[in-house]
Parts: structure tokens; sequence; C-alpha cells
């Protein structure tokens, strides 16, 4: 017998003040003799203004580890009210660990410090985030735990540094008569993912005082059934089978920037709205009641706005027409920031004072590592 489950406390932590984009390629790093020429092209359609990286401005060094940046974002959850120490399960998520093992989650306990309790690691892209979520949900709805937290952090600049592809570069400055630069995939990207940590601290009873959101459901579909890799690090393609970082020698993983992150941009631009928005929500209209009219706020996480009234055809087509005056997204000013994106949407909205009594949210989350899809469905309960 499964009792509800409300989100009482969210929190984000962004290291360091806002990047601009003309402050982007100084603080990652050039690559080679000149600047990105992509760099423009890619930020005009990605929509996005500033963002936050853990590379310190100062000494341009990270500065915080991926498991510290959860760590602070859970922290912000806790008081004298809800102590640290009351936390008897913790999900933690990450696209990016610090390190290949042990577990993303028991590297954030350690940072926190919090008693023995259940620790579980969700591995994926931005879904990864969900999932922790949904297991968090599930911990406290069938009474294995009354105080849990989920958490998403990623620290992609540390990927995404100059120097993490230098080797590539020399390698085919050598081998090239005209100006090399590094691959499409990988500069793509350097210019469209972002830092941060966001996490909810959940509970069987709503808050006494001020909003809770009570969790009514949370569907994930992955379809890698019928698609290929498209968004991975720690691997590459090799004469078309995709390989895993441990099946390449120490010299090609420097040479190719294996373990860089990478997009099938082509790809990605072909099939994410038809598999994580169109395909995703038939499954999930055939089951859920669920009207555009009901829903007084979608979240949506996408990682450009190139998407966002791609976004709107997709749901116009499965007969899901969320007006965009309704819709809720950071992405230009907090950038994307994978699976903790979701995390600081909520913290925005629900620390806003827009939410009313019986308002409901629906969340959506996709991930193109091999086409995924994530949806919430969320209504705000007042004392």
């Amino acid at each position: 017998m499964s009792r509800p489950v409300y989100i009482n406390r969210i929190s984000a932590f962004l290291p360091y003040a806002p990047v601009s984009n003309e402050q982007m390629e100084a603080r990652l790093g050039q690559v080679g003799a000149r600047p990105s020429r992509a760099r423009k092209l890619i930020l005009r359609s990605n929509g996005i203004q500033s963002r936050h990286y853990v590379i310190d401005p100062a000494t341009g060094l990270p500065g915080y580890s991926n498991a510290q940046l959860a760590a602070e974002a859970i922290r912000g959850l806790c008081d004298e009210q809800a102590p640290l120490q009351r936390i008897d399960c913790l999900a933690a998520a990450s696209s990016q660990p610090d390190q290949v093992m042990p577990g993303h989650a028991v590297m954030v306990q350690g940072e926190l410090g919090n008693p023995p309790c259940e620790v579980v690691t969700t591995a994926g892209v931005c879904l990864c985030g969900m999932t922790a979520l949904k297991y968090a949900w599930m911990s406290v709805a069938m009474g294995q735990s009354d105080d849990a937290v989920a958490s998403g952090s990623e620290a992609a600049s540390c990927l995404m540094t100059a120097g993490n592809f230098s080797a590539e570069y020399e390698k085919r400055a050598s081998e090239l008569d005209h100006h090399p630069e590094i691959a499409f995939e990988k500069d793509f990207l350097r210019w469209m993912l972002s830092d941060g940590a966001g996490a909810v601290r959940l509970s069987p009873q709503p808050n006494s005082n001020g909003p809770s959101l009570r969790i009514d459901w949370i569907d994930t579909l992955s379809f890698a059934n019928e698609m290929p890799t498209c968004m991975y690090a720690g691997g590459d393609y090799d004469n078309g089978t995709f390989k895993g970082w441990s099946r390449f020698s120490a010299d090609e993983r420097n040479h190719r920037s294996v373990m860089a992150i990478k997009q099938d941009v082509k790809l990605l631009n072909d099939n994410i709205v038809k598999y994580t928005v169109v395909e995703a929500l038939k499954r999930i209209l055939a089951k859920r009641s669920l009207k555009a009219e009901a829903i007084d706020h979608f979240l949506p996480h996408y990682s450009s706005e190139f998407f966002r009234d791609r976004l709107a055809d997709g749901l116009r087509e499965v007969g899901l027409d969320i007006p965009q005056q309704r819709w809720f997204t950071n992405l230009t000013t907090k950038g994307n920031t994978g699976s903790a994106s979701i995390f600081i949407i909520l913290d925005e909205l629900f620390h806003s004072g827009r939410l009313k009594a019986g308002d409901t949210l629906l969340c959506y989350v996709p991930e193109s590592g091999r086409f995924s899809s994530a949806f919430m469905h969320l209504t705000v309960v007042m004392p």
C-alpha cells in the first residue's frame, strides 16, 4: 500500500558568478591558434546568455568537485527543523561523476558527512536526475524511508577545458595542411553545457507552513531498442561500432579525445522531439488522464531555444497543446545543467511566489544519450 509523497524543500547551487557569452572561451580556454568559429553560431541558436562554471576565475582551476556541488545543494535543504542527520535515503545523480568508481552518491555522502543511510547512484545523461528523484519518491511511497533526498549535479566544464583537446589538436595539426579544428560534435557541446546542482527533500507529510508539491506520478521511457548512441563520453564510434573507453589504447584515448563529451547533432535534431515528446507521450497518454487545459505550469528541460517551437509542435501533435505563456524555464540565465536542470528550474519556480493551492505542474526531461524521456506530474498543496 503506497502513501502520498511531497516535495517540501528545493535547493539549487550555482558556483561563482555567471559567465557571459563573451567570457566563455577565456574561461574554458582556446583550442588551437584561433577562437572557435562555431561558438557564436551555436550561442545564437541556443539562446543561452549566461551560465556557471566550477572553474575558479582567479586560478583557472576547478574550485568544486561534482560531489561538492551536490553537497552544497543538499545543505540548502537543511536547517534546525530539517537537519542533515535525519536523512534516511540519499539518491544522487550525475552524467559526469568525478570518478568511474565508486558511485557518485557515496562520494556525495562523504562530502556531507551525514550518518549512515541508504545511498543510491543513478547514471545516464539528463534523465538520471529524474531517475534519482523517482527512486527517492518510491522509497517514501512504499514506507522504506520517511525523509529522502534526491539530487542532480554536473561539472561539465572540467571536461570542456582546452587542455582536454590539445593532444587531438596537435595530432590533426601535424596531419592536415589547412587550419585544423576539433570535431564539431565536440566543439558544439563546449558552448552548450554548464555546471550546477539541485536537490529536493521528500516526506510523506506536506509542509505545515508554505507550499509543498505532491508527486502524482513519474513516467520514464527509453527508446534505446530503436535508436543508436547519440550523446556520449568515454567512448567513440570506430568503423560504425560504438566502443567504450577501455577498448582504446591510452594513445588513442588522447589523440581522439575519447573522454570528451560528444553529440551527433544531426541525429539529435532529427529525433529528439519525435521520440522524447511524441512517442513518449503517446504511451503516457494511453494510461494517464492528462489534458492541456488542466496543466497550470509546464516545466520543460531542453538544451537550446532552438527546440522550443519544435517541442510545442510535438505537444500539439499528440493533443497536449500547452500555451507557451504557461511554460517556465530558466535555460537562458542558468544554462543547460544536464541532470541538475529540472531541480534548478523547480527551485526557481517554487520560490517565486507564483504557485497557488491546486496548481498542477508537468515536468519534461529528455535525454539524447540513446533517446529517453521522463514526465512528472505535481500538484501544489498549501497548509
